[in-house]
């Protein structure tokens, strides 16, 4: 497993995305680039955090973010969720966690005293210049996209 820390450059990746096409990392260049890596979609823990960056997606699109979700689901899979949910910004197709390698997202997990791999909930905030700014690893979703979004530098929104 690579180990990324902030400060290094961000791999870069070209991955089909929800709606059609495919989207590159390299392509966004001179924005900053929330990427959030989840396990699957349409289960509570990656609604709950989806939801959350749906929630922040405004005042991050007003700082210039731009917010892409990755999981190994298929784009008929992020097509669906992101239907169902509103989520207005990219879900990425990673289905042979090439990209979640990468970037150190995938490895060994347990959960009711099986082990196995998957998908480990990490978001990563790279810059302008295609470097990480900062890395969060073994994500709790509740409350995580204001975080993301405060390190960002967006402004809350007023309700």
């Amino acid at each position: 497993m690579p180990d990324l820390n902030e400060g290094d450059v961000a791999p870069d990746f070209t991955l089909p995305q929800s709606g059609g096409g495919t989207l590159s990392l390299h392509d966004l260049r001179g924005r900053q680039v929330v990427v959030y890596f989840y396990p699957k979609d349409d289960t509570s823990g990656c609604t709950k955090e989806a939801c959350g960056f749906r929630d922040t997606y405004t005042p991050l699109q007003q700082a210039g973010v731009t917010v892409i979700g990755i999981s190994p689901d298929d784009v008929v899979s992020h097509d669906r969720f992101a239907g169902k949910y509103n989520l207005p910004f990219p879900l990425l197709a990673d289905p042979d966690h090439r990209v979640a390698e990468a970037y150190g997202a995938w490895g060994q997990k347990t959960n009711y005293g099986k082990t196995y791999m998957g998908i480990i909930r990490s978001t990563f905030l790279i810059d302008e210049n295609g470097r990480i700014k900062k890395i969060w690893r073994r994500v709790k979703p509740e409350g995580h996209a204001e975080k993301v979004a405060k390190a960002a530098g967006a402004q809350p929104a007023v309700s």
